[in-house]
């Protein structure tokens, strides 16, 4: 069986998809540089490189050391705000990080991609669902950087044949065991379980928007289907002559004030969200067409958003000590 190399497999996505790679019998080596990683979401048995992606002598040596076929390449920096503040680092990272590991994958002969994207490729979509043919118009560097990433794979296939598939998730939720909770504020369900275990309210931003309830609507997809979405992805690039990109959603929207009335069913108590001012990017709505992915790869998301808030209050209890 193959083996994959798996940049940022200490991270909270990267924790799933190392565990469902191992389930498909599939060896992996880990690379993080636990920037944002945690070493404990590596099994003891599963090699681990400690270094940056930056680190091209690094990887390379994984890679000829482990016989890497592949690689999944999640390691990046992605919060789409921050990335306003601090363009010139999130390209450095993200741009940077991914010239240095194609690099290494052609010096190492390694021929097969799964790429870590994103729908903030698209910006605001004109048109929902949002179809991988859709217009690319990000709205922040963060969304600039994943579609300079999709480039370069594409012009290396063109260059050398890589195969490569990029993903471009939607908002990924839940846990897929109590320990591989996400652990990051900056995604909805854990931002309101942190200001309820800091006796605030949770905050709505805006909602005056286009949509039903007047909140964002967003196509949540939770991180244990986002990850056989990539063990589909590794086995289409094994088989060859690949270069393509698609969404990982459920197809279906939830709107804001949906998330919160779900937490609160599953706490079993209101939230109490308090509205403030709108964040600047934030599309009215922005759902994922799912026809590609299912049709070519198989794939298809099984867990709804009851089961995303469900596990991922179990993972946060866990990790922070009781309800």
């Amino acid at each position: 069986m193959t083996t994959w190399l798996l940049t940022g497999g200490a991270g909270y996505i990267g924790a799933h998809v190392l565990r469902e790679l191992l389930a498909s019998g599939r060896s992996v080596v880990v690379v993080d540089d636990l920037s944002t990683g945690v070493r404990e979401n590596i099994p003891g048995h599963v090699p681990f490189v400690h270094a940056s992606i930056a680190d091209h002598d690094a990887l390379v040596e994984a890679m000829h050391t482990h016989h890497v076929d592949g690689v999944i390449h999640l390691a990046a920096k992605k919060a789409a705000g921050e990335s306003v503040h601090q363009p010139l680092y999130y390209f450095d990272e993200n741009v940077g990080g991914m010239q240095s590991l194609l690099a290494a994958m052609a010096q190492a002969s390694v021929n097969h991609l799964v790429y870590s994207s994103s729908a903030a490729v698209y910006g605001t979509p004109h048109t929902n669902p949002v179809t991988e043919a859709a217009p690319l118009a990000p709205e922040s560097p963060y969304g600039q950087t994943k579609v300079v990433g999709e480039w370069l794979a594409a012009d290396e296939h063109v260059a050398r044949g890589l195969n490569w598939i990029g993903l471009r998730y939607f908002n990924v939720a839940g846990a897929g065991e109590d320990c591989l909770g996400d652990r990051s504020v900056s995604n909805l369900i854990p931002m309101v379980f942190d200001a309820l275990q800091h006796a605030q309210r949770p905050k709505i931003f805006g909602d005056d928007y286009p949509t039903p309830d007047g909140t964002c609507i967003r196509d949540y997809v939770h991180v244990a289907d986002l990850a056989s979405a990539h063990v589909a992805a590794a086995a289409r690039c094994e088989a060859g002559n690949c270069s393509q990109v698609y969404n990982v959603g459920t197809g279906q929207g939830a709107s804001v004030k949906d998330v919160m009335s779900m937490i609160a069913q599953v706490i079993g108590r209101d939230v109490n969200a308090q509205v403030i001012a709108r964040r600047p990017g934030d599309p009215p709505a922005t759902v994922a067409a799912i026809d590609k992915i299912h049709d070519e790869l198989g794939w298809h998301a099984i867990r709804d958003l009851r089961e995303m808030v469900t596990s991922a209050w179990s993972a946060w209890c866990w990790t922070h000590g009781g309800h």
